[in-house]
């Protein structure tokens, strides 16, 4: 058995509960250690925005996300260099594929990696996707699309014009997306 962290946190405790997700052996158990996940995750809660475990992804985070993305957004779409390199992206497939792919591993990162929270994987989409994951990028990118096209910053007449500055825009607001859902701490 190792030796307990002299100062350990509420990132130990759910470290400590999926090795035990891993090792029972029906369903039922594995439903019991979910609920006390659940309830680590709501003790810990404090007022502080900081050093919280950030563990599901509910209707309060998708509108935590899309709030965050509105915000990263409103200066793309009133800014024109938006439009400059969505031109640019249309004569140049490949950046546009690029910073497609970028903004995903962005995303990603701030998420996952950056350690802004401890952020856990609770459910995965098609057992591969993230559900926090692929909801931050699913509302930046509608909302992209809708805040160009509402406000006249694109015209679908040209789609590969219209999704290229989508793509510019969705870059800052994948990023506003991940940083408003996991900054509340919920």
């Amino acid at each position: 058995m190792s030796t307990p962290k002299a100062d350990p946190d509420i990132g130990d405790l759910f470290d400590q509960l999926e090795k035990l997700a891993e090792t029972v052996d029906t369903d039922e158990e594995r439903e019991q250690v979910e609920k006390a996940m659940e309830l680590t995750a709501d003790a810990a809660e404090s007022d502080g925005a900081f050093g919280q475990v950030i563990w599901g992804f509910d209707r309060a985070d998708a509108a935590e996300a899309l709030l965050g993305s509105l915000l990263f957004g409103i200066p793309m779409a009133v800014e024109g260099g938006t439009a400059e390199v969505g031109q640019f992206f249309v004569a140049h497939p490949p950046f546009l594929v690029g910073t497609l792919l970028f903004s995903i591993l962005l995303t990603s990162g701030v998420l996952y990696v950056a350690d802004i929270q401890d952020v856990r994987v609770r459910h995965r989409l098609f057992g591969l996707v993230p559900r926090r994951l692929a909801g931050a990028l699913s509302i930046s990118f509608l909302m992209a699309i809708v805040l160009l096209t509402a406000w006249g910053r694109i015209s679908w007449a040209e789609p590969s014009v219209a999704i290229a500055n989508v793509v510019v825009a969705f870059v800052p607001m994948s990023v506003g997306a991940a940083l408003g859902d996991i900054l509340p701490g919920s």
